[in-house]
């Protein structure tokens, strides 16, 4: 797959030089635009500042979001007291927590950590959830004949059954947690990568706006390749099914 990206990078290049758009820079002019931002400092300030909010947000998102995800799949009763706000918050647009976290806390990065939360925190345990119930009953049933304890029967059956799923929605968790962190600082952030493109974007210079989503890019490839290689180390099992 990583093959395709050096053709990509070639037909952008021809395209941006041949067709002489303004809004369709070469890939080159967005190359030396990332150079000269990083260059003056102002991408890795704007970069760390993004990078804090989504590893806190999303971190906490994981912590609570898994467990969560388990017990609303094993307790019944739980998940039909939860399940109404889990449906409320996969179903809404995510952008419009954006000025309710606004007006309660202003344009501190609290906001952005908790909208960065939400935005993953609803795939995560949605699929989690999925996971638990994915699980074959049988295996339930064999482990409380041979005397499991219900902490045992949730951390040695249904963990582990539901791992696969659960990784799945940490790996969307973070695709999500990436969107919302440029949404968010988009409309209400004085710093990070979603305020540069905003500052970019409002003077037309085509080539930084390039530039900063190359960036942007990256990162996100960057987390859920580590988040892949992380969930091929705990369900090895599954890379033959």
């Amino acid at each position: 797959g990583w093959l395709t990206l050096p053709l990509g990078i070639v037909a952008w290049e021809i395209a941006g030089r041949v067709s002489h758009f303004a809004f369709l820079p070469p890939f080159s002019a967005a190359l030396a635009a990332v150079w000269r931002m990083t260059w003056s400092g102002e991408l890795p300030q704007n970069i760390g500042a993004s990078l804090t909010a989504l590893l806190i947000g999303y971190a906490s998102a994981v912590v609570v979001g898994i467990p969560l995800g388990l017990l609303m799949g094993r307790y019944r009763r739980l998940d039909a007291f939860l399940d109404v706000y889990v449906t409320i918050l996969l179903a809404t647009p995510k952008l419009l927590f954006v000025p309710i976290l606004f007006s309660m806390f202003g344009t501190s990065q609290l906001t952005q950590v908790i909208f960065i939360y939400l935005s993953a925190l609803v795939i995560i345990v949605v699929n989690a959830r999925s996971g638990v119930r994915a699980v074959d009953a049988g295996c339930v049933e064999m482990a409380r004949s041979f005397g499991a304890t219900e902490r045992q029967v949730l951390t040695r059956i249904l963990l582990p059954g539901a791992l696969p799923l659960i990784m799945a929605g940490v790996r969307m968790g973070m695709a999500r947690g990436v969107r919302a962190m440029i949404k968010g600082e988009m409309l209400i952030a004085v710093v990070g990568m979603g305020a540069l493109l905003r500052k970019y974007g409002g003077r037309f210079d085509a080539a930084s706006v390039f530039g900063l989503l190359l960036v942007i890019v990256g990162i996100a490839l960057f987390c859920t390749s580590m988040i892949r290689w992380l969930e091929r180390r705990m369900t090895p099992w599954t890379e033959g099914t």
